[in-house]
């Protein structure tokens, strides 16, 4: 049946391209066009690489095709013109990318008005990205020569493929030098500025998020990319601009100027949270030469901009922006947590998590404003909040065992004991290290934690409540894991970790009633609980058992019937043929009869050597139906 077809799909495509009056749209209608192009026909690439088709190419992902009709029709040429433009193929990127009026074709769509309409903006991201990166150094000295390309990009940063544009600039510009002369570029055009400036209660939401998250990726990809330009022994322009304390406060002023809306401070946390980034998670796909996860250091001028106003971040924790009752699936919440809570939430626990020499006046500050007494008053109202639940448990965890702290303190350490076994064993032992103003910040906010805060005071309290209320029928608390969590983290550190003996003073100075119910908490309910954690859910070999026994005395099987002789596989179908299955109809009887007479009418046996089953019949369907109240 194989030769009804005809499998040679390149003949068509031949036969039009014989043809002498042959159109560009009549080629682009050819279901293999863009295949032939891509294994580089060299008649159809002559045709293509024509002045008068590569202009119509340009100009079909530039200009808004003609109204009425369908969208999928309309917008076919153009998708399959940016397909062909960024199809990879040498002789289509030179044509593209060393003809001026191709390029001005291209860059004319940027000069149209807001908005653009966003799938001829990704056709042009697509094209202009493609030029990015295969003819970089001709496309560079072009948008270099326009001087209103970088406000045009910035016009039009509402449409998303605007950003990729951007991205592209910072990513993909190769060799190192010409990258660096390009970011020189940019940072001379002010494109840091010029997006945190977008981050502006007054600009509409989109412009806000589209600006916000370009800001982040440029941190991102900056600080991925350090490496290549350290061989030339030159910081990235850009990343030294957006981590200087200048622009940092330029984009909390944006934040806290005129009415606080949520838009704008949520748009301009994520960007403070990008550059408190200590390392980079794994999922990412970004790792060292070793395979680890890299790991970044954080500018103290970043932290020196936060905290003037970390008073401000405070009051959004007591008076966050108006937001409408939330529907739940618990009913309606008329104050719900909100957006800008939880992201004040996430900076807390990023700047407890940050250490460097200006961590000790942040900490402080915290504890001045009693800013986790606050967090931990959120903990409790918002039982069902986990996004929540979890920020307040790294701010507990990092105060209660700061890994910063230790490593830094392990480093100061070691140094003495290496030195120290090469002295002689009747030497006086080296001095421990000296305590610095880190050590005193965060010796302050461990006691802030847990005597003005009551931390253990709340956990007893909570528990407590949890178990009357699950007494009594009801739900078990939503913080509950995370509670678990937070008092071991506690008693962990009790035990061991840096500041063991300060943690273990506090708890001994609590009142005795607390005192006793600590210890028989951690004694009893605490380890009961752990326990119950840790159980292995997977079935064991007896439980196996067990459960093949129980199945066998059901159905009545028998290890005979399972073994690999063939003569008893019948005999185990037969035995499932004779499981009977009895359903009690309770008063649905009547449903039941009617089920019962409406089988027996439709079910026809199989003997029946006089019917035809496979003859095609006339269907009939019933003309009275019966209606059933739900």
């Amino acid at each position: 049946m194989f030769w009804k077809f005809d499998l040679h799909t390149s003949s068509h495509l031949e036969a039009l391209l014989d043809k002498e009056d042959v159109t560009l749209t009549e080629l682009m209608d050819e279901e293999d066009v863009l295949q032939e192009c891509k294994a580089q026909n060299r008649r159809l690439l002559l045709f293509l690489c024509q002045d008068q088709c590569m202009q119509e190419l340009v100009r079909m992902i530039t200009t808004e095709p003609p109204a009425g009709g369908e969208e999928t029709k309309r917008f076919k040429y153009p998708n399959i013109a940016c397909e062909l433009l960024t199809s990879d193929v040498g002789v289509i990127n030179d044509k593209l990318g060393n003809e001026e009026p191709l390029l001005e074709t291209l860059y004319a769509f940027l000069e149209q008005p807001s908005p653009l309409n966003p799938l001829l903006a990704s056709f042009f991201s697509k094209t202009i990205g493609n030029l990015i990166t295969r003819k970089t150094e001709q496309v560079i000295s072009f948008l270099r020569r326009k001087e209103e390309f970088l406000s045009l990009i910035l016009k039009h940063i509402d449409t998303s493929a605007m950003m990729d544009v951007l991205l592209r600039l910072i990513s993909c510009v190769e060799p190192p030098p010409l990258r660096l002369e390009t970011l020189t570029w940019l940072n001379e055009q002010k494109l840091a500025q010029r997006l945190i400036e977008l981050i502006h209660p007054e600009r509409d939401e989109e412009r806000q998020s589209n600006a916000s998250q370009t800001l982040c990726d440029i941190i991102r990809l900056s600080r991925d990319q350090a490496g290549q330009l350290q061989e030339i022994s030159q910081p990235d322009p850009l990343l030294t601009v957006l981590e200087s304390q200048e622009c940092v406060e330029q984009l909390l002023q944006n934040m806290f100027s005129g009415e606080r809306t949520e838009s704008c401070i949520v748009n301009g946390i994520q960007v403070l949270l990008t550059l408190l980034e200590i390392r980079r998670p794994v999922v990412d796909g970004v790792m060292d030469a070793q395979g680890f996860e890299r790991s970044y250091t954080v500018n103290s001028s970043i932290l020196l901009a936060i905290q003037p106003h970390l008073t401000h971040f405070h009051q959004l924790l007591l008076e966050p922006p108006k937001r409408d009752p939330m529907l739940t699936a618990l009913g309606v919440w008329e104050d719900p947590l909100g957006n800008t809570r939880l992201h004040v939430a996430r900076l807390v626990a990023s700047l407890l998590y940050t250490s460097s020499s200006s961590h000790a006046v942040v900490a402080q500050e915290l504890c001045r404003l009693n800013t986790m007494d606050v967090l931990l008053d959120l903990f409790f109202k918002y039982t069902w909040n986990n996004f929540l639940h979890l920020q307040v448990e790294l701010c507990v965890a990092a105060i209660i065992r700061p890994c910063a702290h230790e490593m830094r303190l392990q480093e100061k350490i070691k140094p003495q004991e290496d030195a120290s076994q090469e002295q002689d064993l009747t030497e006086t032992p080296a001095s421990e290290p000296p305590v610095t103003s880190e050590d005193t910040a965060h010796n302050l906010m461990v006691t802030n934690l847990f005597q003005h805060c009551h931390l253990v005071q709340r956990i007893l309290e909570a528990w407590e409540e949890n178990d009357k209320m699950q007494s009594e029928g009801g739900m078990r608390r939503g913080y509950m894991g995370h509670l678990t969590r937070i008092a071991n983290t506690v008693v962990h550190n009790v035990e061991k970790g840096p500041v063991h003996t300060q943690i273990s003073s506090l708890i001994t100075d609590l009142p005795e009633d607390y005192r006793g119910r600590w210890e028989t908490f951690v004694d009893q309910t605490l380890s009961e609980t752990n326990m119950k954690n840790t159980i292995d859910l997977a079935f064991s070999d007896y439980q196996i058992q067990q459960m093949t026994a129980n199945f066998v005395d059901q159905f009545g099987f028998n290890d005979e019937e399972f073994t690999d002789h063939d003569d008893s596989i019948g005999a185990t179908f037969d035995r499932i043929a004779e499981i009977n299955i009895n359903i009690d109809a309770g008063q649905d009887s009547a449903n039941t009869a009617v089920f019962d007479a409406c089988s027996k009418e439709r079910i026809q046996p199989f003997d029946d050597d006089e019917e035809d089953i496979w003859e095609e019949k006339e269907i009939n369907y019933a003309t009275q139906t019966k209606s059933r109240n739900r």
